[in-house]
């Protein structure tokens, strides 16, 4: 008997405890349930609200997306830069290498986001064209790719309007300014996708990259006296399809970086612009230095050998002492090698400040901060690259 009522205690407090954590139990789920939010709630308590660079108010929801697409000169370069390429869902034509039917004007230049990503672009859907010639969005090609947010570099506000709404999902743009890599207006651009994205360590941390070197290329340079300085030209920017020695600025962004002595003054208007014959010609007893832009070469060699006696009155050509720069304007602007060109031209212009700099170390260096990848041999390995950085045999090289 007296077990069997020990028992029957025994199992009566157990219950009694059971109970008591079921109670408990119920209380804290309906507890918690007033405390945590649904995840709709979530969800919308995390949207945010942002500008882009062409002043749109867009509404965001960072770190949120999966599906990324980037459309317009330059959009997918940016996005590379500071996204992960594996959200991708789509890549527009002139991106994707392994395709044979597809704008290829760009193939021999190197364009270091391409090379780094190559292997990755040539997996996704087309999103459009892409390449100079097209100049609008193609909205059923980015629809087929399911995104859910669109990175673009087309700047027409009302035309991303239109395509937002008939995407339903976030269209945001991009803008660089006339400083290039340099321009507070890239800036924004990085820290906006790293907001978007939830990478703004990774654009703090490339943003003060270039501003660090910016300051270092200035301030080795900053004390020269303007009558030790030579005067240098630079030929070959502009378009990649209609460039030649011709097309030159006076305010080369390069040479007011690393305060180089621009022979070319007096122009009505700055940026890239053809100068006429006679100007060049008349710069020509005064030009200590000449810089050639890798694009140039193409347009450059056959116009040499039917007159080879084009650079006759350029004293540097006469000199020998004419430089390949790499071709920096492929599909927009590649900034990466905007800033290694800087470098190449204060390290050729003023030798004594930059003894320190190995080019091909400064390439791999700058590649590896923009892309994470040391990319110096396959960029000088491009055909339109012609080897690297170098000094230009004037008696061979448009031979």
């Amino acid at each position: 008997m007296k077990n069997k009522k020990l028992i029957s205690i025994i199992l009566t407090i157990l219950t009694i405890i059971a109970l008591t954590a079921c109670g408990n139990n119920e209380k804290a789920t309906a507890l918690s349930d007033e405390k945590t939010p649904t995840t709709a709630n979530a969800d919308e308590t995390s949207e945010t609200e942002v500008t882009d660079m062409i002043g749109r108010k867009v509404t965001v929801n960072p770190g949120s997306y999966k599906k990324v697409v980037c459309i317009g000169a330059g959009a997918l370069r940016m996005y590379s830069y500071i996204g992960d390429v594996s959200l991708l869902s789509g890549v527009e034509d002139i991106d994707n290498t392994s395709l044979s039917e597809r704008p290829q004007m760009f193939d021999g230049v190197a364009r270091p986001y391409v090379i780094a990503n190559e292997e990755v672009f040539s997996q996704l859907p087309s999103c459009g064209v892409g390449g100079p010639n097209a100049q609008a969005a193609e909205a059923e090609k980015i629809l087929s790719c399911k995104p859910d947010i669109v990175i673009s570099e087309y700047e027409d506000a009302d035309k991303e309007d239109a395509l937002q709404e008939q995407l339903n999902v976030p269209v945001i743009t991009l803008k660089t300014g006339p400083m290039g890599v340099f321009d507070d207006a890239f800036f924004e651009s990085m820290n906006l996708l790293g907001e978007i994205f939830e990478k703004e360590d990774k654009a703090e941390s490339l943003v003060n990259y270039i501003t660090k070197e910016k300051e270092d290329i200035t301030k080795r340079t900053s004390d020269i006296k303007e009558e030790e300085k030579p005067s240098v030209y630079i030929c070959g920017l502009g378009n990649w399809g209609t460039t030649n020695h011709l097309m030159t600025a006076q305010n080369y962004v390069s040479f007011k970086v690393a305060n180089v002595k621009n022979v070319v003054t007096g122009l009505e208007a700055d940026g890239v612009q053809e100068i006429e014959s006679e100007k060049f010609v008349s710069l020509g007893a005064d030009t200590d230095i000449m810089f050639i832009d890798a694009a140039a070469v193409k347009n450059i060699k056959p116009l040499y050998e039917e007159d080879p006696s084009m650079f006759d009155t350029m004293k540097a050509w006469k000199e020998g002492n004419v430089y390949l720069e790499m071709a920096f304007n492929a599909y927009y602007t590649n900034y990466e090698t905007a800033l290694i060109n800087t470098w190449y031209i204060a390290k050729t212009v003023y030798p004594d400040k930059f003894e320190d700099i190995d080019i091909t170390q400064k390439t791999n260096e700058v590649t590896k901060a923009f892309l994470g990848k040391e990319m110096a041999k396959e960029i000088f390995s491009k055909p339109a690259s012609f080897g690297g950085y170098q000094k230009i045999d004037t008696n061979s090289f448009f031979k």
